[in-house]
């Protein structure tokens, strides 16, 4: 008996191995409605299934990063971008003894409210749904694993643990915060604010990569940018006539291990700094504790601004994005003249909010394919049924 009941701790996680700082799952604040829990697992990883298996995950993979799911296959999406961030959070917390499983199902889950077309999208909505409490995507995924995911005969949503919601939240102040109610607290969790910094590295390896696969870059003006430039370097004289594809793989993955290495020894510095001892700790401390140091975060702001200028701002790019902001608005406006066009659950249930925001909800659902077949079907005179 005493043999099993240590298998069984070691396979929910050796808790033991956490720093005192860490959020341990027998300390959770709980979820929303009381449930009985997993003995295989503890709750951080029942909530990373949780969101692995909802409907909002799945339709993540042909919903937008950069480039529209038709303008080819290789070209990350919002699904392979949560999972590349999903496995640095974990490498993170795994070096600085962090809880893993929060982390990873704060990460898998921080791109559920993402509508179509990317920032577009949000943009679009937000606008439309200005005077009916505007649109934000961290919000929506709240609303979602809160309220939308119907999966579940005792709860609405997904039932998610108090600290899983609260690294979704990302700490903005509305209602639906899990954590504002306490003002003496200023941030989520260290593996909530690992997860946040996940996104941001992803975020900007993975449209390096695809922005010199897709030609929208100029490899002259990157040259110029430090974080390219001086890892570019190390492999320019340690190998001779290096295939630039390989090399791009290789220059991009050491840009990860440069922020990554030096996000760890800023943040070992503050916590070291400010006396950080507990969870607690963590929330009220004066500043951010995960951080970049200095340099690097001058660097990684380098960088952000040439993809701006040079990736998101590319005529091919806001060509897409118009013609998704044409979708959106004529979707948007065709369901709020004619609501009868909506789905009858949608048109139906007003537990879910007004009309708008329901509309809101099923047009920010929708994966980039069924919004530009949708539209089709709405305007075009060939357009389905």
């Amino acid at each position: 008996l005493l043999v099993m009941k240590q298998s069984l701790t070691e396979f929910k996680g050796s808790v033991n191995a956490l720093v005192p700082y860490a959020c341990f799952p027998e300390q959770s604040k709980g979820r929303l409605v009381a449930e009985s829990e997993s003995t295989t697992r503890n709750c951080f990883q029942r909530d990373r299934d949780r969101i692995i298996h909802s409907t909002a995950f799945r339709r993540l993979e042909y919903k937008t990063q950069v480039f529209v799911y038709h303008e080819g296959d290789y070209y990350r999406t919002r699904l392979t971008h949560s999972l590349e961030v999903a496995q640095i959070a974990r490498s993170i917390c795994k070096s600085l003894q962090l809880n893993e499983d929060l982390a990873e199902a704060v990460a898998l889950s921080h791109d559920l409210g993402h509508p179509p077309f990317g920032h577009t999208g949000q943009n679009v909505l937000n606008r439309l749904m200005k005077g009916n409490g505007g649109f934000e995507h961290n919000k929506q995924s709240l609303r979602i694993v809160k309220l939308l995911e119907k999966r579940y005969p005792e709860f609405d949503g997904l039932n998610l643990t108090w600290e899983v919601m609260e690294g979704i939240s990302k700490h903005s102040q509305d209602e639906d915060n899990p954590i504002t109610s306490d003002k003496a607290v200023r941030f989520p969790s260290l593996e909530a604010q690992v997860a946040d910094f996940a996104d941001s590295i992803a975020y900007n390896a993975h449209d390096l990569d695809d922005g010199i696969t897709s030609n929208l870059l100029d490899l002259g003006q990157l040259r110029k940018v430090a974080l390219w430039k001086e890892n570019e370097k190390k492999f320019d004289e340690k190998y001779t006539g290096l295939d630039f594809k390989l090399k791009k793989y290789q220059v991009v993955r050491s840009i990860i291990n440069e922020v990554i290495s030096d996000f760890r020894q800023a943040t070992w510095k503050n916590l070291k700094q400010y006396q950080v001892g507990t969870v607690d700790d963590v929330r009220r401390a004066p500043i951010r504790i995960a951080a970049f140091g200095k340099e690097v975060a001058e660097k990684n702001k380098e960088l952000k601004q040439f993809l701006h200028k040079n990736m998101y701002s590319h005529r091919k790019v806001l060509r897409m994005e118009f013609k998704a902001e044409l979708m959106l608005e004529g979707i948007f406006k065709a369901y709020t003249k004619m609501p009868e066009l909506l789905p009858e659950l949608v048109q139906k249930d007003s537990k879910w909010g007004p009309r708008e925001r329901r509309i809101c909800d099923y047009v920010s659902g929708m994966t980039d394919r069924y919004a530009i077949n949708e539209h089709r079907n709405l305007y075009s005179a060939d357009g389905g049924n």
